[in-house]
């Protein structure tokens, strides 16, 4: 009784983490190294010069968590890192923090050229997937 309750909680736990876009957006792929280089706030456009707008959930929000580890290969607090330098240094500015799924998922479809991250469950029709090569 207690294994299959276990492989519940390993499946609730390992939703992927999309990563999304507004509809307006012409990129439908980012490698890593992009993707990467536009969430530590170094580019700034999308391919077509389009301004990028990036949104995050706090720090220490596990879908954050799970989609800096998974999908950026860094730590949390290595892109938190890279952003308060560009900040304190004023070379550059941290991307917008929303509190939440819902929130991220509204800013992003009504934020021209927004890119952001969603579990799967809160995608909708208002929003592009982006896939990473």
């Amino acid at each position: 009784m207690l294994l299959p309750l276990l492989t519940a909680f390993a499946s609730a736990d390992g939703h992927q983490v999309s990563l999304v876009a507004h509809p307006d957006v012409d990129t439908r792929t980012l490698t890593r190294d992009t993707t990467r280089a536009i969430f530590a706030m170094r580019q700034r456009t999308w391919p077509d010069g389009q301004a990028v707008r990036v949104f995050v959930l706090p720090s220490n929000h596990a879908v954050h968590g799970r989609f800096t580890k998974e999908r950026l290969a860094v730590y949390p607090h290595q892109l938190q890192l890279a952003w308060d330098r560009m900040v304190f240094s004023g070379t550059g500015q941290a991307p917008n923090r929303v509190s939440s799924q819902p929130e991220m998922l509204e800013r992003i479809a009504t934020t021209p050229g927004a890119l952001g991250y969603l579990e799967r469950e809160y995608l909708d029709d208002r929003v592009q997937v982006i896939s990473m090569e």
